[in-house]
Order: C-alpha cells, then structure tokens, then sequence
C-alpha cells in the first residue's frame, strides 16, 4: 500500500539516516526506552496495525534469525512514540538506508512525495514475525470458537491487558505471546499521535547486513 507524504522520501531517509545510524540516539527531542527482545523465527518481518490488518504482508528482505532488543523513542514534548527500532546489531553502524518494502513493492513506482507503509486505524503498531502472526491468527480463531456471541475481539480478549488494568494505563508499550510454550512473540506500541499512515526504513551495513529496522510515526527533523 502507497500513500502521498508531504515530504519527499529522500529527505525522510536522510533524516532516519542522522538520527540512526549510530548505536544510539542523541538527540534532546527524543528519550529513548528498551521494550523487550522479539524473536524472529523465519526471518520475514510483519509490521503492521494487526487489529485492522491481521495479514499483512512481510517485508521482502529476509532479516537475521534470534532474539533482538526493540527501542521505542518518545518525542519529549508529546510524550507520544515517534519511532520504534529493532536492533539486529549494536556493534555496527548502519551505513544506508532504504525504504522497507512487501512482495511486489517497487520504490521506481512511487511518485514525488508517495511512501510504501501500512495505515493504523486503532492507534497501535506491531513488530512480529510472520510465524508470530499465523499464531496469533489462530489465538483469534480459537478464543472466537471458545467464546461465540461472548467474543469481544482480540483487542479486548487479549492485548488490552498487558496496556491497561483497573487503575488504568499501564504502559505505551508491551511485550506479548499467543502462546506461552512457543518462543514466538509481539512488540506492540502506540503510533505517534495515533491513526496514519506510517512507513518504515532498514539500516544497512556496509556489505549490505540488516542492522536495523525502523517505523517512524512522528518525524523529528535533524538540523
């Protein structure tokens, strides 16, 4: 899915690019906190809002295989979460970047102020594994056979309570699992100010290694 932007994607990579490519962000607009680790299972990475999009198509590129930290960035202002970052290796810097792509997604076709993304309609984003996402696919069966009429959606059945409890909000951000005997997890995290339309960048090493994979929900221009 393509969608215009206001800016030209050359000057979002370029400021993705300045704010990124170390091993960590330096910059007074932005505090940063560590969510957990994902465990990516085959390789191929679904972002997404997976309330409004429970298939969303994996990126293209085949990303490393383990377990790896997740960053969200906040704007300080806002208090909302401007980026999230998967990190697939501290110890090298990213060298360029490029605009994350699915299965037939060509940046040749994007026109002067068009990304490639994935609209967000609830107000939250996930990072997963394509395995992560069948199994969370199946949770929703599951819970829908189990419960019938009584089925209040898997927003309510099963992310709500790792983000509220009956005192309120808990968090911006949570770790979850379809199932707990499986290594397959969900990063999920509130998108900026909300609903968009978001796209996300990979960080390359120089000999062409992911080291980085990121969303951006607010831009935080670079001097």
């Amino acid at each position: 899915m393509k969608q215009n932007n206001s800016t030209k994607e050359m000057t979002h990579i370029e400021n993705i690019q300045k704010l990124f490519s170390k091993d960590f962000v330096e910059n007074p607009l932005l505090e940063t906190y560590e969510v957990g680790k994902i465990h990516i299972s085959s390789g191929k990475i679904v972002v997404s809002d997976s309330l409004i999009s429970p298939d969303h198509s994996a990126f293209s590129q085949e990303f490393p295989k383990g377990d790896f930290p997740v960053f969200v960035h906040k704007e300080r202002e806002s208090n909302c979460i401007a980026y999230a970052e998967i990190v697939f290796d501290k110890n090298i810097m990213a060298h360029h970047w490029v605009l994350a792509l699915c299965e037939d997604q060509n940046v040749k076709d994007l026109k002067d102020g068009e990304i490639f993304g994935f609209p967000v309609e609830s107000g939250m984003g996930t990072f997963m594994d394509k395995d992560a996402q069948i199994a969370l696919n199946k949770l929703e069966q599951e819970l829908f056979h189990k419960k019938g009429v009584d089925f209040m959606g898997i927003y309510e059945e099963f992310f709500h309570s790792y983000f509220f409890d009956e005192k309120g909000a808990i968090d911006q951000f949570a770790v979850l699992k379809s199932y707990d005997h499986k290594k397959e997890n969900i990063i999920a995290f509130e998108t900026g100010y909300g609903e968009g339309f978001y796209a996300s960048y990979i960080g390359y090493s120089k000999d062409n290694q992911p080291v980085k994979l990121i969303s951006e929900f607010i831009e935080i221009e670079m001097d």
